[in-house]
């Protein structure tokens, strides 16, 4: 499982997942790591500054770069080159406050979105930080909501909110923040979960959610309607060990990081391997350190959060013409 509680079993899973990722990488075979096609990345610059496993990261329209650093119960802002602005946010249950985020979103205004988990909901901020709205978040058969992550579409007037302990997706009206249904149960069919975590929107609004237990990312409509899958179980291209976070860049390509595997996998829309990012002179993958959220702004510059390794990792994805 993984969700709410990663921080609860952060400092005792810290070091088993470090030797786990280790035997796994041991057993990826060779023709995954060597004769696969590479997305060439060309480093930028690390975000670091005080981050205790930061969990995502999404980017302003104005460039700025927010993180989601969780266990110190704040988010972190960033200028374009990685320079800290400011921070805001503490420990607590007011307005503001804030236990064990996880996902963030910022929409076409510059406001700002956290999957407040701890507290079972979602909080909303200007621009400027200050305090706007919440959404409580319902229980279901008497168990919390364990709210990961939110995605906001302002063209149509949604946001979007994963429900990770309970397995589902809560659709709301953006505007007025009032409820329109939950799409979702326990279970490994289609509109099925185990244990959805991070998310991401494409351009036409159809949602592209993490499912972690079951090793591949779904694909629902702006409606709810089940349109495809990416990925399964396995070690080998096109396949997952444990995904955790998604992105789209502005080709409509699917970037899904692998916490384990420490890799990102690039697929088409409709679910196609396309490559591996890494080094397109060396025609070698490049690995990172427990790669979480994805964000990927309008300069396709990918952010990359390396939850163990306290960092943000900035890569330019570089044109086939490059």
């Amino acid at each position: 499982m993984i969700g709410g509680n990663i921080y609860k079993r952060k400092r005792f899973a810290g070091w088993h997942v470090l030797v786990f990722t280790l035997l796994i990488l041991a057993l990826i075979p060779a023709r995954f790591s060597f004769g696969v096609e590479i997305v060439g990345i060309h480093f930028l610059f690390d975000i670091k500054g005080g981050l205790d496993e930061p969990s995502d990261v999404a980017v302003s329209k104005d460039g700025k770069v927010y993180v989601v650093d969780g266990v110190n119960n704040r988010i972190k802002v960033f200028d374009a080159k990685g320079k800290e602005l400011s921070s805001f946010g503490e420990a607590g249950v007011g307005d503001g406050r804030f236990n064990q985020p996880l996902g963030i979103d910022v929409d076409d205004s510059g406001k700002i979105y956290i999957a407040d988990s701890g507290n079972h909901r979602v909080q909303i901020f200007d621009p400027k930080a200050a305090f706007l709205a919440k959404i409580d978040l319902p229980a279901k058969n008497g168990k919390p909501a364990d709210p990961t992550d939110v995605a906001v579409d302002t063209k149509r007037d949604r946001l979007y909110v994963v429900d990770n302990d309970n397995h589902r997706i809560f659709f709301y009206t953006l505007s007025t923040l009032k409820p329109i249904k939950s799409v979702g149960e326990p279970g490994e069919q289609e509109l099925m979960f185990r244990y959805p975590f991070l998310m991401t929107l494409d351009p036409g609004g159809n949602l592209y959610i993490v499912d972690v237990i079951n090793t591949r990312v779904q694909v629902i409509s702006p409606d709810g309607q089940y349109i495809t899958q990416i990925g399964g179980w396995g070690v080998e291209k096109g396949e997952f060990f444990r995904p955790k976070g998604v992105a789209i860049d502005a080709e409509g390509r699917v970037f899904v990081s692998d916490s384990y595997m420490g890799v990102i996998q690039v697929f088409d829309s409709w679910g196609a391997f396309k490559g591996v990012l890494g080094d397109s002179g060396k025609k070698a993958l490049h690995r990172f350190r427990t790669p979480v959220g994805l964000c990927i702004d309008h300069r396709n510059r990918i952010y990359v959060v390396e939850m163990l390794a306290d960092k943000i990792s900035v890569y330019g994805i570089e044109t086939k013409e490059k």
